[in-house]
């Protein structure tokens, strides 16, 4: 239940940061949760559980979890990009006016702020939401993942460009 009400906390502050900081349009969804953060923060934990548990220094552990974190959720970000183009026919977010992009999905100065989100999550704002996460009760959980498959399912029949229904079971039925 710890990594998937971080997924679900993450995923709602993410929505709240695009649409009220950033003031665009977050998520495909309907639901106010943008995945992309929510499955983010659980990757950048894992990835801060097997660091911490290297015999090595602590500037190097920041390190070390702010390069791998730079780089796997650059390519998460650039993989949901695609996804949703190719699933429903638009563009959420384009690099191309960036100096240092690599296609319309990537660019370093949107990688250097994932990874300093990732120390900023992991050393700043874990300890909280840790203490948040410990007194959600499970069937909360229960009821927002039953409302997040509601809500993917919808999305994907409703927005999808896709007219073909076989290639949305088979979408669905993969993941």
């Amino acid at each position: 239940m710890y990594y998937i009400n971080y997924f679900f906390i993450l995923s709602f502050f993410g929505h709240l940061i695009e649409t009220f900081v950033v003031k665009s349009n977050s998520g495909i969804l309907f639901g106010w949760w943008t995945p992309v953060y929510g499955l983010g923060s659980v990757i950048i934990l894992l990835i801060n559980k097997y660091i911490s548990k290297l015999n090595i220094n602590k500037v190097s552990k920041v390190i070390l979890l702010f390069i791998s974190c730079s780089f796997i959720l650059t390519i998460i970000e650039a993989i949901g990009g695609y996804l949703i183009e190719f699933i429903f026919g638009i563009t959420f977010w384009d690099y191309t006016d960036y100096k240092f992009n690599i296609g319309k999905y990537i660019t370093l100065e949107i990688t250097i702020i994932w990874g300093l989100s990732s120390i900023i999550l992991i050393y700043y704002i874990k300890t909280l939401l840790d203490k948040i996460i410990s007194k959600i009760p499970k069937y909360f959980t229960y009821t927002l993942i039953i409302l997040f498959i509601i809500d993917v399912i919808s999305t994907l029949f409703i927005k999808s460009k896709i007219t073909d229904i076989t290639i949305l079971h088979q979408i669905f039925f993969t993941f």
